[in-house]
């Protein structure tokens, strides 16, 4: 067993721990509840952070002016209890503050468990959610970039992509067969983790609302559907014509060039002359063959649709990628 010290578990502890030292300083009542504050308030985003916190402090300010009515009308008994929260959890679900039910419910508690009500104890509470929001807040404002993690898995999944059209050529230019198809597997998983990543780098920026490699990430994605869509083709084609070699051939070029530096024009333009060559040759000589040249005339279609997502890939900023 991997034993791991990560820096959000690193953030909790310390900000807790802070939050309850600075709590208990002011002697304030129920102190540690500050530390569990923090710890709610600690998200993996700096946005989700924030709107944690929101909640989180909005309920527990609700959460003190439904006990003071509930304990000052009916008084503290459990009915009492038992009343406000029926009323008060409804209450933050129709205000979109649903983060702040368990919060605000140990507030109320607080409340319930004094047997009284006076500025001084609402005071205290106040102190509590600030101090325990804010430190929670203040521990989110670091996070770790996650640029070198995003440009790693760009250049595993261009190396995928290679390995891929790679087995194509070799399937179609040479009818070797020996192809576990293992990348295929590996470029879903990858194309889900990498836009998960992307978008969690988005809400770590306030002021960005986009982000290059979750485009970047998008676009492969919709490759990798039409890839998807090569694979049973070309697994059905089960005799070599001049058409399929060529096609391999074009496979092979395609899967080298992908990486940055290299556009798709290139490679339409002579997907265009391969199409019109095919068209000048001669007809097919039985049922086999014209069902093999219609099946190559799919992927003709299919890799121009592949390129034309990336012509169509609009750039974000000066490092946008231009591989094919």
């Amino acid at each position: 067993m991997k034993f791991t010290i990560g820096y959000r578990t690193l953030k909790t502890a310390i900000g807790a721990g802070l939050a309850i030292a600075i709590a208990e300083w002011l002697k304030l009542d129920f102190y540690t509840s500050a530390g569990i504050l923090t710890i709610l308030c600690i998200k993996v985003t700096k946005k989700r952070s924030v709107i944690s916190s929101w909640e989180r402090f909005a309920a527990c300010l609700l959460g003190i002016v439904f006990a003071a009515v509930f304990f000052t009308l009916i008084g503290h008994q459990f009915y009492a209890l038992t009343l406000l929260l029926l009323l008060f959890i409804p209450t933050l679900v129709a205000f979109n503050l649903k983060e702040g039910i368990i919060t605000s419910s140990v507030i109320i508690l607080h409340f319930y468990m004094l047997q009284k009500l006076s500025w001084s104890i609402v005071l205290n509470e106040v102190s509590i959610i600030v101090i325990g929001i804010g430190m929670g807040l203040i521990m989110n404002l670091y996070m770790p970039s996650m640029e070198k993690t995003l440009l790693n898995m760009q250049k595993e999944m261009e190396n995928k992509y290679k390995k891929i059209f790679y087995e194509f050529h070799l399937y179609l230019a040479h009818n070797r067969h020996e192809w576990d198809g293992r990348e295929i597997t590996e470029c879903a998983e990858l194309i889900a983790k990498a836009k998960s990543l992307a978008f969690r780098d988005v809400e770590n920026h306030f002021l960005r609302y986009e982000n290059q490699y979750y485009h970047y990430f998008k676009m492969r994605e919709k490759q990798f559907e039409i890839i998807q869509r090569m694979l049973p083709i070309i697994s059905s084609i089960d005799k070599s014509y001049i058409q399929g070699e060529k096609l391999g051939e074009f496979f092979g070029r395609l899967g080298a060039a992908v990486h940055p530096g290299n556009t798709a024009a290139l490679f339409l333009d002579e997907l265009q002359k391969m199409r019109q060559e095919f068209r000048e040759m001669h007809l097919p000589k039985d049922r086999q063959e014209f069902e093999t040249r219609s099946k190559l005339y799919q992927l003709l279609q299919d890799i121009e649709d592949y390129l034309l997502i990336k012509k169509k890939f609009k750039k974000h900023d000066d490092s946008a990628y231009e591989s094919p």
